[in-house]
C-alpha cells in the first residue's frame, strides 16, 4: 500500500526531492546544485538537460534513502522556479535553446517596445502583471524570433512551451502530459487570470501560437503519470504549483489577508486576497495563488524581489570573501554595524515595487576603513530594506 508522497522542488540553483510520510514528516531528502549560465551581464540561462537530470537523480536518491519503491509512493507533487521558459521539439523532446531564467534581462527591448505602443496596459488588465523581462511571454517570443527555424516549426505545431513544471511533467510522462496549473500559467504574461484561459489578444501580439501552450489544470489533481521507466513503476503526478504560491499554501495562508515572505535566491512576499484579484496601485503583482479541484480560484498580491540570497552567492563565488554561504553570518558579526556601507543588489534590475530593468548593483559609503565584514553586513541588510519596500507597498494596497 502506498504510504509516501514524493515532492520535487526544482529551484533556480538546485533541484531537491523530499519523501514525506502520511503524517507529513520528512522521511528522506536529496539535493543537487546545477550550473548557472551567464552569457553576458544581465543574462541568465540554464541547460534544460541539467534541470532534468538533476531533478531525476535526486528523486531516485530520495526514494532509495527511504527504501521506497514506486508502489510505496501515492503521488508526485511538483513545485518549481517560475517564469523560466523552455521551448522544445514535440517529436524529440529536445530543447531548441537554453532555458531563459526568470532573472534574465534578455527581453528588456521587447518589453520596452510593448510599453512604447501602450500594450503594457492591456497586459496589466488581463494578466495582473507588469510588462517586464521577468515573465515568460517575451522569452518565448525572443526564442521564436531568434532561434533559426523556430518560428516556422512553431507555426507548424512542432514546438512546445512550458515553464519548468510543464517540462518536468512532459519528460516524466514521456510526452503524454503537456500540462500546467493556474499558479504557473499566471506567471507567463499570456494567461488571463480573470477569465482563466490563455489570452488570444496577448498571444497574437507576441506571435505565440496557441498550439505551443500546455493545458491548464487545477493545482490539486492528477496531471498524468510518471512513466514506469524512471522509478520502476508508474506514479501519479498529482499536484503542481509555482514555488512561491506553493510556499504560501504550505505556510497555511488560507484566509484573506494572511501573508508569507520566502527568503531564497530572491524574496517573494505573497498575500492571500481570496477569490478576488486585487489590482495593485503600488507596484505589486496580482497573481493566482492556486485552484483546488472544482473549487474557486484563489488570488494573491505579490512583491517580487529578484536578488537576496543570490547576493550571498555573489560574495562567495565572485568576490571570494566567504567559502560557504553560511560563512556570511560570522563575517557580518565581525563589525558592530554596516559602517555607513549600503548595498543595492540590483544585479538584474529591480523588481517590486520599482520595476526598473536598467538599475544595476551599487555599493555606497565605502571608506579606507571599510572591511569585508561591513560589506557582508550591508548584504544582509539589503534583504531587510528590500523587504520593507514591498511590505509598505502591500500595506498601502
Amino acid at each position: 500500500m502506498a504510504k509516501y508522497v514524493l515532492a520535487l522542488d526544482q529551484g533556480t540553483t538546485s533541484s531537491r526531492a523530499i519523501v514525506f510520510d502520511h503524517d507529513g514528516a520528512i522521511v528522506s531528502s536529496a539535493q543537487q546544485e546545477f550550473p548557472q549560465i551567464y552569457p553576458s551581464p544581465g543574462l541568465v540561462e540554464h541547460d534544460p538537460e541539467a534541470i532534468w537530470s538533476s531533478q531525476l537523480a535526486v528523486a531516485r536518491e530520495a526514494m532509495q534513502k527511504a527504501g521506497a519503491s514506486a508502489s510505496d509512493v501515492a503521488a508526485i507533487g511538483i513545485t518549481n522556479q517560475r517564469e523560466t521558459a523552455i521551448v522544445w521539439e514535440k517529436s524529440t523532446g529536445k530543447p531548441v535553446f537554453n532555458a531563459i531564467v526568470w532573472q534574465s534581462r534578455l527581453t528588456v527591448p521587447i518589453c520596452d517596445a510593448l510599453k512604447a505602443k501602450g500594450f503594457d496596459k492591456e497586459i496589466r488588465n488581463r494578466t495582473g502583471l507588469v510588462t517586464d523581462a521577468y515573465f515568460s511571454g517575451t522569452k518565448v517570443k525572443w526564442i521564436l524570433d531568434n532561434v533559426p527555424g523556430a518560428r516556422a516549426k512553431a507555426d507548424r505545431g512542432e514546438l512546445l512551451f512550458g515553464n519548468v513544471d510543464t517540462f518536468l511533467m512532459w519528460r516524466l510522462s514521456k510526452g503524454r502530459a503537456h500540462v500546467t496549473d493556474p499558479s504557473n500559467a499566471s506567471r507567463t504574461l499570456m494567461y488571463n487570470i480573470y477569465e482563466g484561459k490563455w489570452d488570444d489578444v496577448i498571444l497574437n501580439e507576441l506571435g505565440v501560437p496557441h498550439s505551443m501552450l500546455p493545458t491548464v489544470m487545477p493545482s490539486s489533481g492528477v496531471f498524468g503519470e510518471a512513466d514506469a521507466e524512471f522509478f520502476g513503476g508508474a506514479i501519479k503526478m498529482a499536484g503542481d504549483a509555482g514555488d512561491q504560491q506553493a510556499a504560501t499554501f504550505g505556510q497555511a495562508c488560507y484566509e484573506v489577508g494572511m501573508s508569507k515572505n520566502t527568503y531564497g535566491t530572491g524574496n517573494f512576499m505573497l498575500m492571500n486576497t481570496g477569490t478576488k484579484g486585487v489590482p495593485s496601485q503600488n507596484g505589486l503583482l496580482t497573481t493566482i495563488g492556486w485552484r483546488q479541484g472544482d473549487g474557486p480560484t484563489i488570488y494573491c498580491l505579490e512583491g517580487s524581489i529578484f536578488i537576496t540570497g543570490a547576493a550571498v552567492q555573489w560574495l562567495r563565488d565572485s568576490l571570494g570573501v566567504i567559502k560557504t554561504s553560511s560563512d556570511v553570518e560570522p563575517l557580518a558579526a565581525t563589525v558592530p554595524d554596516n559602517g555607513g556601507v549600503f548595498f543595492v543588489p540590483a544585479f538584474v534590475g529591480l523588481g517590486a515595487p520599482y520595476w526598473d530593468s536598467y538599475a544595476r548593483g551599487t555599493i555606497v559609503g565605502l571608506t579606507r576603513g571599510s572591511t569585508a565584514g561591513n560589506i557582508a553586513r550591508a548584504t544582509l541588510e539589503s534583504m531587510c530594506y528590500q523587504t520593507r519596500d514591498v511590505l509598505e507597498a502591500m500595506t498601502a494596497d
